[in-house]
Parts: C-alpha cells; sequence; structure tokens
C-alpha cells in the first residue's frame, strides 16, 4: 500500500459525472443535511446530528483524521454543479500489513437511486487498487440495507459472509454485518 498517494496531498478523484474532493467549511449546510437526515443513517453506525455546530467541528474531524492518516473523507460532487455536496464517500481502517482498506459511503438523500453510489464507488476502487496498490477492498453491511448491497454488487464486491452480533454500533446495539470483499486479482479480471 502506497500510503504517500494517499496521505502526502489529499487526493482528488475525477470520472465524467463527479469529483471527489475534499469537504470544506462552505460545505456546511449540505453536510448537515445528511448528518442531520435520521433515514441516512438507518442502516448506519452513525447517529444523526441535528445541532449545526457539531456538524461544523465534525469537518473539522475530518481534516484531523486525515492528518492522522485515519481515515478520509471525500465528498461527492457533481461536476454539473462543481460546489453541490451530493454525498460522502470514506476510506478507513487502513490495514497495511494485511494491505487492505474499509470503504463507506452515504448520500443526501435527494440523491437516493440515481447511480451516484454505485459510480463514486467505482472511481475509488480505481484509485485504491490501481494507484494506492491496495490489496483488499471490504465494506461492512447490514443485512437489512439492500440498495448498499446492490451498489457493491455492481461494482464487483463479493459477499464474504455475515459475522452475527460482532459489533456495537452507536444508536443501533449490537449487530449483525454482512461483509462485502473484492481482491485487486478480482479488480484486475474484471476491468
Amino acid at each position: 500500500m502506497n500510503v504517500d498517494v494517499l496521505f502526502n496531498q489529499f487526493p482528488i478523484l475525477e470520472s465524467d459525472r463527479f469529483t471527489l474532493k475534499k469537504i470544506e467549511e462552505q460545505h456546511l449546510d449540505e453536510v448537515f443535511e445528511i448528518y442531520s437526515n435520521d433515514h441516512v443513517f438507518t442502516y448506519c453506525g452513525i447517529i444523526p446530528k441535528h445541532n449545526k455546530a457539531t456538524v461544523k467541528s465534525m469537518i473539522g474531524h475530518f481534516e484531523r483524521d486525515y492528518l492522522k492518516k485515519s481515515k478520509i473523507k471525500w465528498g461527492i460532487f457533481a461536476n454539473d454543479n462543481p460546489d453541490h455536496l451530493l454525498g460522502i464517500m470514506e476510506a478507513f481502517d487502513f490495514h497495511q500489513k494485511v494491505n487492505m482498506v474499509t470503504i463507506g459511503y452515504f448520500l443526501s438523500e435527494a440523491h437516493w437511486g440515481k447511480g451516484v453510489a454505485t459510480e463514486a464507488v467505482s472511481l475509488l476502487l480505481h484509485f485504491l487498487f490501481m494507484d494506492v496498490n491496495v490489496n483488499r477492498i471490504q465494506a461492512e453491511v447490514m443485512p437489512q440495507n439492500e440498495t448498499s448491497k446492490k451498489v457493491l454488487l455492481k461494482n464487483g464486491f463479493m459477499k464474504e459472509g455475515t459475522l452475527r452480533q460482532a459489533t456495537l454500533w452507536s444508536g443501533k446495539g449490537i449487530v449483525d454485518l454482512e461483509i462485502y470483499g473484492m481482491l485487486k486479482e478480482d479488480y484486475e479480471k474484471g476491468t
């Protein structure tokens, strides 16, 4: 894993339709719209935030986590409206000895069902496998989250199994998680 590609300079990822880039304080209203919507986090281990000041400080935490090299949160922006945040994509749990990373994503409810998550995941996979040289990418999904599972399957992930009552998620208690994974060799066969 080439961590320099990740952490020497904030990586900006671009496709024909979308750009993944740093979330700034100017995006506070859109970040708040996402984090204050209870529906967005129905199947996530995140408790919605209904206080704008709390969300504002979270944007600072995004930067702090990046500088600590523990997590990267990208904003998902449409190229035809580059200042409007559609959602958030993240990479975390960088296990360098195993050469793997976990990803997650959540969108503003207004942008559900439009292929945004599917394309943003595709963009991130290409970057992590080809530029960062990660060997394994995984995602953890609550079994009820059919939409997220479809996004992963469309991108070539394989359901590897269910961890029963395996983790404590904020606001959800102890939950089952389905693990979806992809290896670089799988990705290269599919591209």
